[in-house]
């Protein structure tokens, strides 16, 4: 089974719509993490230019992982500059540490 890698960053006040859409879409499992950073929107007013975002990670099935990116970008999206951005990467293996043994692999 091929898995990937979704990685969003985005508005933190939008963490909960964000997640209400992964759970209507069934989505088992993520993390979420507060993180600060500047790309296309720099507060350039602040004494720096960092600004909070939230970012998810998702290790989901391949066949899943475009239909969940496009879930999280409706739900994050406001139409403006500094919305975020979402990223899909190959996992080329992903282990349960509790059993030591590959997922999709426990029989």
């Amino acid at each position: 089974m091929k898995y990937r890698k979704v990685t969003a960053i985005f508005r933190f006040e939008l963490l909960g719509k964000v997640e209400k859409k992964l759970q209507e879409l069934g989505v088992k499992a993520l993390s979420v993490s507060k993180v600060k950073g500047y790309g296309e929107y720099a507060d350039f007013y602040a004494k720096n230019w960092l600004t909070s975002h939230a970012r998810i990670e998702l290790f989901l099935e391949e066949k899943d992982a475009e239909l969940t990116a496009r879930a999280i970008m409706d739900a994050a999206s406001l139409d403006m500059e500094g919305d975020g951005i979402v990223a899909i990467l190959p996992v080329e293996k992903l282990y349960r540490i509790r059993t030591k043994s590959e997922v999709g692999d426990e029989g």
